[in-house]
Order: structure tokens, then C-alpha cells, then sequence
């Protein structure tokens, strides 16, 4: 059995794992790279392996950097099944035809001046019609329900508290007599979140495959994020500005709305009009109302005294282009807009028409990627590029990390210490700072074989002797053998020829089975 290490793999966005067993190949997430424009790239070049070769993929949850390059891989000859817990699914189908929109849009601006310039044409790495070609393929996975997705892997979704949806994800490989577990976190829920649940605890594994956005850095003190978001609320009401928040549209906007409504409720907000500036917000708003069964105690407490937790009857969504441009005009209100890092979406015009106001303030609520409009911004530069125009940055910038919907450092070195003894653990979502320190943490303190794998890296995991008993000596020889001919069937193999490899290939398992039971016997 193997693992490659497709994306998230020395950078936080792009999640992508290959897993490779004797009978079986399976992806685990399939996410659009975010970030840098060098980054970005990766996004263009053909899949490390042949999409029809995938038999299945396993959905860690909605976020486009795990889940936005699925209709790339349907629209390229992927014929299998998608798992994901029902609200993911419902998320995406509304979260990957706007990605789609995103990226004509984009390559449509980029021709224009190529076409000018006399330069090739580009094409978009999927469409809005692909995306929604690439929805049949998913298939509901209920938390703590196992699935047999091949004859030798089953899974099990569990809560990863992280958005809607959100679960890790525990795999079991059974090879000959032996069996093998993995576990992929996805992101780590940050504790104490508004609506969702706490992340679950994991207690046994062998191998684990976990994030590290944050390994490197707290988050500020929790428990007073409403006190922050007060205060800038009424800090940039005395200075008579807009209040500019770049929010995902799946869950930061929804965290807000929680805290918006009970300043409301408590009648501490100023007279400032509340807009979201996001068709896409809105349609995930509407998700979560479908999905009440998912959300916490707190938030189940409110929707049982009749109360909503994200709708206040004096927010006002924006839905078209229209009314989104009219809030150019508009002083003295809060507009959340997407996307969260600032690098597309609607948020993009907000910021070119307020950045250069000192009365108005921009709140980031999010993490922010290298190379990212939003990092730019937070990291102090002075002016920035926002649609060609070079726009000066006169307007206060804050931060409030505690609405992060990622665990910390120590929400991170608190959920692996729950493991008892895997064989090793691999760290990725993380920029080489916040993983470097992790590893190192998680060395000192729970002495544990830690790994950072590369982009592209493959890693076989290797058997410890008590697998090796029964026979299984002999069909883990056998095993590089069998993946290298099935590598070649997946590459590509003429039709001619394939039945006959694949015959071929029967006859020699068989055999193998067969004298490792006769020497399990002996």
C-alpha cells in the first residue's frame, strides 16, 4: 500500500492524496490550489495519474482548496463514486458551478489582453456546465456510518467540527491478513465554534495524515471574539466609514451572522445597515437552515425557543450585480462580502472603492494565503493591485484570528495526543513554518514519528512484523509486482492487450493467495 501526496503538501491549499492498495485506488479530496500565482498554476496541468484510473473519492468537505478541482477530474474520464456527508453535497452543488463562473470569468479578462497582445488563448480549468456534470457522481456518507467503498477499504465520516459537513475521515485497508488503518483529519475544527460541534477524538490509528495551517500560532482569546467584533463595529461607526469584512461564504459568514444577531438581540449594534453582498453566502445560509440536525447545543437551544441562529430580520441580501454595485454609494455599513482571501468574488470591488478611505475599516476574520490579496493587505503592504488599478491602503486593517475555523497549535497538538501509538504521522495544510514547528512539538511532547512529505511524494507503508504472520510474507513480495502492472493498465494500456494483462494478472494473485495459506498452514 502507498500514499502520493497530490496537493497540501508544503502549502496550505490543493488538498490531494492518492491512495494506492492491492485492488484499489482511492482519492482523498480533490482541491482547487489557492495562493501565489505559481501555486495557482498547478490548477492547469494534467492529474499525476489517469482520472478513469480513480475507482472512488472521499470528500473531506465543501471548501473549494478540497473539493474544486472534482469536476476537473469527472470532466477528464473519472467514472466512480463521490463520498461526502450530505451537507457537503448540498454545498457543492452550489460552491463548484460558482467556482466554474469564477474561472470563465477570469480566463475570459486574461484573453481579452492576450488577444491583444497576441498571445494564445486560455481555457478555464473547468466550466460552470462541467461542474454541474460532475454533481451525479456524489454519494451521501452519514457520520459513523461505515462504508465499504472497495473490496478490501472501508471508511467512516466522522465530525471534524470544522464547517458544515466538515469530517475526518478513517480508513481501513485489509491486506492478506492483516489490516491497516489511516486517518485523514481534514481540517481540524477550532473548539467552542458557533453552531457546529466540537472535532471528534480519535483514539487508534496506524498512519495519520493531518493539518498544520496553524501549527505555528494561538488564536486570541476565544471566548472574547464577540467583545472584538463589537469594537471594531463601533470604532469605524465613530469614524462614519464602511466596515469591509472579507468572510467564506460557508461558515465564517455564518459565525458572524451567530454573533451579529445577539449584539442585535442585545441591542448593542449601532444604526449601520448589516449587508451580505454574496449569492453564494446566501444560498449557503439557506443550506444551513435545512441542515439544523447538524448544529451544536447552543445553537439547537435557540431554534428550540423559536429563534434562528444566522437570519436576523434586519439583514439585507444582496442578490444581483445591481444591488451589489449600489453599495459603492453607501456609508456607515458593514458589507461581507466574498471571498475570504480576497482573491475573487465580489469582495474585490468593496475593497477597490473603501481601501483608500481612512474612515473605513477592513476586518479579516480568516487565514490568508501566501501570495493572496488578503495576505497582502494584512501583512501592511502599502498599496495593492485590484483589477489593474493601483490602489492605496489608507483604511484601517484588523484581525480577529479567533473566528478561524481551524484548530491552533494547541488544538492541533491536543487532538493527535489523543491517538495511543500510530506508526507515523504525516503533516500537510501548512505553509513550512507552521509545519516545521508542529513536527517538532509533536516529537518532544507525544514522541511520535513525524513526516513532512513532499508535493508529489510517494510513501509506501511499510508492514510491521506482526503483520507479516499468516502467510503474508509471500503476498507483500508479490505486492510492488502487482502495482506496477496495474500503474501500467492505468497508464494507458491498448485494448488489445489489456484483457490479457489483466487475466494475466488474476492468475498470479491467485497463485500468490495459495502459498501463502500453504505456508500459514505449515
Amino acid at each position: 500500500m502507498r500514499i502520493q501526496f497530490l496537493g497540501a503538501a508544503g502549502t496550505v491549499t490543493g488538498s490531494c492524496f492518492l491512495l494506492d492498495t492491492d485492488h484499489s485506488r482511492i482519492m482523498i479530496d480533490c482541491g482547487m490550489f489557492q495562493g501565489a500565482k505559481g501555486i495557482r498554476e498547478r490548477n492547469y496541468g494534467n492529474f499525476f495519474v489517469p482520472p478513469r484510473s480513480v475507482q472512488s473519492v472521499l470528500l473531506t468537505h465543501a471548501h473549494i482548496d478540497h473539493s474544486g478541482v472534482i469536476p476537473k477530474l469527472v470532466k477528464h474520464g473519472f467514472k466512480g463514486k463521490i463520498y461526502a456527508n450530505p451537507p457537503t453535497i448540498e454545498l457543492c452543488e452550489v460552491l463548484l458551478p460558482d467556482s466554474g463562473y469564477i474561472q470563465e470569468m477570469e480566463v475570459e479578462r486574461k484573453n481579452r489582453k492576450n488577444r491583444r497582445a497576441g498571445r494564445p488563448m486560455l481555457e478555464p480549468v473547468y466550466t460552470v456546465d462541467d461542474a454541474y456534470k460532475s454533481l451525479p457522481y456524489f454519494q451521501r456518507a452519514l457520520y459513523d456510518q461505515v462504508i465499504q467503498v472497495a473490496p478490501d477499504v472501508r471508511v467512516r465520516f466522522v465530525d471534524a467540527g470544522h464547517i458544515l459537513g466538515s469530517a475526518m475521515i478513517e480508513v481501513w485497508v485489509q491486506e492478506g491478513c492483516s489490516e491497516i488503518k489511516l486517518v485523514f483529519s481534514g481540517d481540524i475544527g477550532n473548539h467552542d465554534r458557533p453552531i457546529v460541534n466540537d472535532p471528534s477524538i480519535i483514539a487508534e490509528a496506524d498512519y495519520v495524515i493531518m493539518e498544520s495551517t496553524y501549527g505555528n500560532r494561538l488564536h486570541q482569546q476565544c471566548e472574547k471574539e464577540i467583545e472584538l467584533l463589537h469594537g471594531v463595529i463601533w470604532e469605524t461607526y465613530k469614524k462614519g466609514g464602511n466596515l469591509i469584512i472579507p468572510a467564506f461564504a460557508v461558515e465564517r459568514t455564518q459565525d458572524l451572522l451567530y454573533h451579529l444577531n445577539l449584539l442585535m438581540e442585545e441591542k448593542k449594534m449601532p444604526p449601520m445597515q448589516v449587508y451580505i453582498d454574496s449569492p453564494l453566502a446566501t444560498a449557503a445560509t439557506n443550506i444551513f437552515q435545512r441542515h439544523r440536525d447538524c448544529y451544536d447545543q447552543e445553537a439547537s437551544e435557540i431554534v428550540g425557543r423559536g429563534g434562528d441562529p444566522v437570519i436576523h430580520q434586519s439583514l439585507k441580501f444582496t442578490l444581483s450585480a445591481e444591488e451589489s454595485k449600489a453599495l459603492n454609494q453607501v456609508s456607515g455599513a458593514i458589507i461581507i462580502s466574498a471571498s475570504g482571501m480576497c482573491d475573487a468574488g465580489r469582495i474585490r470591488h468593496h475593497l477597490k472603492y473603501n481601501l483608500w478611505r481612512p474612515e473605513s475599516t477592513v476586518l479579516f476574520i480568516g487565514y490568508q494565503a501566501e501570495g493572496t490579496l488578503g495576505r497582502q493587505i494584512l501583512d501592511g503592504q502599502k498599496s495593492v493591485r485590484i483589477f489593474g488599478d493601483e490602489i492605496t491602503v489608507k483604511a484601517d486593517i484588523r484581525n480577529i484570528e479567533c473566528y478561524s475555523s481551524h484548530a491552533d497549535q494547541a488544538g492541533l497538538l491536543k487532538w493527535v495526543k489523543n491517538f495511543t501509538s500510530p506508526r507515523e504521522i504525516f503533516l500537510v495544510h501548512g505553509e513550512p513554518g507552521a509545519t516545521e514547528t508542529l513536527a517538532g512539538l509533536i516529537r518532544v511532547e507525544a514522541g511520535r514519528k513525524v513526516t513532512i512529505p513532499a508535493w508529489h511524494e510517494v510513501v509506501e507503508l511499510i508492514p510491521t512484523a506482526a503483520d507479516l504472520e499468516a502467510g503474508d510474507t509471500i503476498r507483500r513480495a508479490y505486492m510492488s509486482l502487482s502495482a506496477k502492472i496495474r500503474h501500467l493498465l492505468s497508464g494507458g494500456v491498448h485494448p488489445s492487450h489489456q484483457e490479457e494483462l489483466l487475466r494475466r494478472l488474476a492468475d498470479l494473485e491467485n497463485f500468490v493467495e495459495e502459498k501463502a495459506v500453504k505456508n500459514s498452514e505449515a
